[in-house]
């Protein structure tokens, strides 16, 4: 086996397994299909494997490939970080710039962080954010983000935390809903209602049903994985489901069902790589994630009216 491979074969061994084939590889990758073709080509002859064989829908990959996908994904990982490092070194008369990659939940991602990332785009317009959203948990340590948020305190070492709060959760509906069939005054109504929840269960779910006995699949009239489409559904009026009380804040059209009978809160934490630490691109987006999220979570007081937005509660407690 050739020892000295280099990364561009790899990066195109990538492209086949996730496309399917070498001309999809290429557009993806933005290359010619005969350059992709070789790169296959010469990385099997390198490893002395065959990573692929045809089929009647493309290539199909062999055993050997999927069990290289992992190094390989770690590989571009790991590429993509010392891009990212690369192209923040210097100033530009003194400001902060190159590029940070932020990983975060969907909603998350759609519903809170914007606002946060203008602040800081606006605070230093050189630097460049990625936004990564997605359920599963970046691996920082592989470098497939700078810096993560996520709802699980982090056990790795080499990683930065710090806990900005609790997420609470809770049952909504949308006024117009709650109208047309009734409000629910404890758990157990809820059988009469449409209730919105999940098709396949996660670790939250799991979580969930320790503190809703009844909470399954089987209980949902209208059942999706995606966060932002529960969300959607309770802010159209389709039935009850959960969601973050932060978010329903912010809508006048949302009221909080039977909030002393249930109430879920998720620690939050930002995260990074040690090696991070003294990254000023890195620092700043730490910073401003740490002091936007925790205003999200804990809004500040205006006056004597308490805080900001309160969650409506129904008098059904």
């Amino acid at each position: 086996m050739t020892s000295n491979i280099g990364w561009e074969l790899y990066r195109s061994f990538l492209g086949v397994l996730r496309e399917g084939s070498l001309s999809g590889a290429a557009r993806a990758l933005g290359v010619t299909q005969p350059t992709v073709g070789r790169h296959v080509a010469a990385l099997e002859t390198a490893l002395g494997v065959v990573l692929f064989t045809r089929s009647q829908v493309g290539l199909m990959p062999t055993e050997v490939a999927l069990a290289l996908q992992g190094h390989a994904e770690a590989m571009e990982s790991t590429a993509a970080s010392l891009e990212r490092a690369a192209t923040s070194q210097g100033e530009e008369g003194g400001k902060i710039r190159g590029v940070v990659r932020i990983s975060a939940s969907e909603v998350i991602g759609v519903e809170v962080l914007p606002p946060i990332v203008a602040r800081l785009r606006e605070a230093h317009p050189a630097l460049k954010v990625e936004l990564v959203l997605t359920n599963r948990v970046q691996d920082l340590l592989r470098r497939e983000a700078d810096i993560a948020v996520r709802m699980v305190r982090p056990k790795q070492e080499q990683l930065v935390a710090r806990r900005v709060g609790q997420i609470e959760l809770g049952f909504h509906a949308q006024k117009g809903y709650l109208t047309r069939h009734g409000t629910p005054r404890k758990l157990e109504d809820l059988a009469a209602h449409a209730v919105i929840g999940y098709d396949q269960p996660s670790a939250f779910v799991r979580n969930a049903g320790k503190a809703l006995p009844g909470y399954g699949r089987d209980a949902f009239s209208l059942r999706t994985d995606s966060d932002l489409a529960q969300l959607a559904l309770i802010r159209a009026g389709v039935g009850i489901g959960i969601c973050q009380v932060g978010l329903a804040r912010r809508d006048a059209a949302l009221v909080r069902l039977m909030p002393r009978a249930f109430s879920m809160k998720l620690e939050t934490w930002i995260t990074m790589h040690e090696d991070l630490r003294n990254s000023p691109r890195c620092r700043v987006a730490f910073d401003a994630l740490v002091a936007g999220l925790q205003a999200y979570i804990d809004p500040p007081v205006q006056g004597t009216k308490g805080k900001i937005g309160r969650a409506r509660t129904q008098a059904s407690e």
